[in-house]
């Protein structure tokens, strides 16, 4: 019944995270001055891709993404809110950072045990929960000219691979997935807190150009 229970909160939640993704996808598209097709496009990559390029790195084939159309759904939806009630959908970006950082702890997460579940390697699959929570943003910020997030100093990756690694190190401990996947979510999460609130970064290389040459 808990776990049933659990497991219908997780996917509402990952359901939310989609969202999340999607809405800031279709914000940089309307920022970029995309048309109505480009905005729709950018919210559906930054939903579904880091999802897609894990399914087929592990052999999960075809694609949730594909099969799943509450996916697409959802995304077009964000694109479509964004398009079309910008000014609105703005002023909620403290709320749609908190979404984010909800839907990078669990898409970390869920990836991470997808990719145990399809017999990964626990090491690779701490890094396909990483390369799933990311993966979306980073080809938003491509598609748009922009240097990707997850490649700045912020504990964005960092802390999707944390997640990724809890859920590993509890897979091989034999710990139940259901609690290293809350484990590794809060640990996200909490990373990602601390980047936004208490400044807390990953290091930078003190070499310039000029040094480098």
């Amino acid at each position: 019944m808990h776990s049933a229970l659990l497991n219908d909160l997780i996917e509402i939640l990952d359901w939310v995270g989609t969202l999340a993704f999607a809405l800031s996808g279709g914000l940089l598209g309307v920022r970029k001055r995309f048309d109505l097709f480009g905005v729709l496009f950018l919210s559906f990559v930054v939903a579904v891709a880091g999802g897609m390029m894990r399914d087929v790195l592990i052999g999960a084939l075809p694609p949730a993404a594909i099969t799943d159309t509450h996916y697409f759904l959802i995304s077009i939806g964000g694109g479509l809110l964004t398009f079309y009630w910008y000014p609105r959908v703005a002023t909620l970006q403290h709320q749609i950072l908190l979404f984010d950082m909800v839907g990078l702890a669990l898409f970390a997460v869920i990836g991470a045990q997808k990719a145990l579940d399809y017999g990964i390697n626990p090491l690779m699959a701490a890094i396909m929960g990483m390369l799933t929570g990311i993966g979306g943003g980073m080809a938003r910020d491509v598609l748009a000219g922009e240097v990707p997030f997850v490649l700045r100093a912020d504990l964005y990756a960092v802390a999707a691979l944390a997640a990724g690694a809890v859920v590993s190190v509890g897979h091989v401990t034999g710990l139940a997935p259901l609690v290293s996947m809350l484990l590794g979510a809060a640990l996200c999460v909490f990373l990602r807190l601390m980047a936004i609130y208490r400044g807390w970064r990953a290091p930078i290389a003190k070499w310039d150009n000029d040094q480098a040459a």
